[in-house]
């Protein structure tokens, strides 16, 4: 059974998705949050509407919330959406 999207659900999330999938998160600032000259991005939360990352534009921290199309379930739903929204970005980034 998946965890509900707790306090310290979204922190394991963002933990594992800054130290081992930040090319992800920096295409989810790119694309999703149209910061296209974003350098660096961090995961800071997860909540089952939306996330929020803090990014590095032209040297500056930038906070910025993505929203899901949808209300996350749990934690087994965010990880399915994660990975599709970075897919997404991917064919998004190549076009």
């Amino acid at each position: 059974m998946a965890d509900p999207l707790s306090a310290a659900v979204s922190q394991r999330i963002c933990a594992h998705m800054n130290d081992d999938h930040a090319d992800a998160v920096l295409l989810y600032a790119r694309v999703f949050g149209n910061a296209t000259a974003a350098s660096a991005a961090q995961m800071i939360a997860i909540d089952p509407d939306g996330m929020d990352l803090l990014t590095q534009v032209n040297g500056d921290s930038v906070s910025l919330r993505i929203p899901f199309e949808r209300p996350l379930a749990d934690s087994e739903d965010a990880h399915q959406v994660l990975i599709s929204m970075v897919k997404q970005a991917r064919q998004q980034a190549k076009g």
